[in-house]
């Protein structure tokens, strides 16, 4: 609102007589107008915050945050946790959250989150260009950030790439005691499973498990990282994990990470079948966001042109935006064929695929 200030009447008659008391008699008294002047009192909006729970740690996201409030101006408030625990406090929290957005790994966690009913529609179509429907909800509740894949990771010395073909020749005899891979309870596995039912159905999916399970070179344990550690170390001759997690080792300041990524492999398989399971880092907007708005514009930012070439030259993820390209890291890892499945299923076969675990004793 703007207020319009002028000299008051009995200032100017003051004015005027004393003026006309200082004057000569034979000149006249100066005429003596009064001007207006403006004064601005426009209030500058707040733009706000957004307020995010995430399990990811990574500095390359932190640095994203900073951008994106560099360029609008809204705060990016970060609550970390583990992606689960963060799932429960939403269902705890209720209509009472603070929280805006959840960021955490794989598809078949999102799902959880949307099917307690935590989650809510993402109306953009900024987004919607920038993310294919694949890689989204089928009811937009949450949206792919990053993708990974999962992949056949080898001993370069006992191992050659033409030895390997495809995740279910992994349960042939030539395996027997040579392959790696987490413990069922592991989310990146029952997705993995949980694909297979969608493109094979239950029953070879079922077998599937059951002839990994006969070829183990040990009992389940340790994360991804620790698989490839293994290969190396010669506990076994192949392992199945996530390739993002080569390029975080081949770029460690540890020098034993480096040095076990440099002598493993990475072989994409079923490229002459169904295609490589990949998976995705997304975000999901909160039901009960108190600014969603802005929620809404920063998962428009992380699908960015901008924003996905950062996730994939500093965290060695694909993007998601199609007209952005992989780093060279990951473009010298070769290209390959993906799963043909809208990832949603990942969440809607993850029951049976904790089943079907339990059903063969994958531990």
């Amino acid at each position: 609102m703007k207020k319009l200030f002028t000299l008051s009447i009995a200032m100017m008659l003051i004015a005027a007589v004393v003026a006309g008391c200082a004057a000569p008699a034979n000149e006249s008294a100066p005429v003596v107008e009064a001007e207006a002047v403006e004064v601005s009192e426009e209030k500058v909006e707040d733009p706000g915050m957004v307020n995010l729970y995430t399990d990811r740690h990574y500095d390359t996201d932190a640095e994203l945050y900073a951008q994106f409030t560099e360029e609008t101006g809204i705060e990016v408030n970060v609550i970390k946790g583990k992606g689960d625990e963060l799932i429960e406090r939403l269902t705890r929290e209720d209509v009472d959250t603070e929280a805006d957005l959840l960021i955490t790994a794989d598809a078949g966690r999102l799902f959880r989150a949307k099917d307690a009913g935590l989650l809510q529609t993402v109306e953009s179509e900024v987004v919607n260009g920038n993310v294919p429907s694949n890689l989204r909800d089928k009811d937009n509740e949450w949206i792919g950030l990053t993708v990974r894949g999962r992949v056949l990771v080898y001993a370069k010395d006992r191992v050659t790439p033409d030895m390997l073909s495809t995740y279910e020749a992994l349960t042939g005899p030539e395996w027997d005691g040579k392959v790696l891979v987490r413990a069922s309870s592991n989310i990146y596995n029952q997705s993995l499973l949980a694909s297979f039912i969608e493109v094979n159905g239950e029953e070879a999916a079922k077998e599937w498990a059951a002839g990994l399970v006969n070829n183990m070179a040990r009992e389940p344990q340790g994360n991804d990282r620790a698989q490839a550690t293994a290969v190396v170390a010669g506990e076994g001759d192949v392992a199945i994990m996530n390739t993002y997690y080569i390029g975080k080792m081949l770029n460690s300041e540890n020098p034993e990470e480096v040095t076990v990524a440099e002598n493993v492999g990475i072989f994409f398989p079923n490229q002459d079948t169904t295609g490589t399971h990949i998976n995705v880092s997304g975000a999901g907007l909160a039901k009960h966001s108190k600014n969603k708005e802005n929620a809404v514009k920063l998962i428009e930012f992380l699908t960015s042109e901008k924003a996905q070439g950062t996730f994939s030259s500093a965290n060695y993820e694909y993007p998601v935006n199609a007209n952005v390209e992989p780093s060279e890291l990951l473009k010298s890892w070769g290209e390959f064929k993906a799963q043909d499945i809208n990832l949603s299923v990942l969440g809607e076969n993850n029951l049976r695929a904790v089943e079907i675990f339990n059903e063969v004793n994958w531990q």
